[in-house]
């Protein structure tokens, strides 16, 4: 029997494009779904910072670079995943998200 992780991790139609980007950075690009699949059994880990921004947001870091910003919606277990970039852009326009 394979045990559930208690939360889902979803991704914004934002997320999804940025992710498609990376296709030809396999290394980077398996990091990131990994750590997204340990979201989903932990979406608060020792490293995650919570953003100060209007929404609830939280971040991670990926290979010292790449961060992904997402929101925890617990009422629904749910690991939403907002933007995921190069730290030196995924946060502009963080505050219209």
């Amino acid at each position: 029997m394979t045990q559930r992780s208690p939360y889902q991790v979803d991704l914004a139609p934002r997320a999804q494009r940025e992710l498609r980007k990376l296709k030809r950075q396999p290394r980077l690009l398996q990091a990131l779904l990994d750590r997204l699949q340990t979201l989903a059994g932990e979406p608060k880990p020792a490293d995650a910072k919570k953003l100060k921004a209007p929404r609830d947001l939280w971040r991670v870091v990926v290979k010292s670079d790449y961060r992904i910003i997402y929101e925890i919606q617990d009422a629904k277990l749910l690991v939403l995943v907002v933007k995921i970039g190069d730290r030196k852009d995924v946060y502009r326009g963080i505050e219209d998200l």
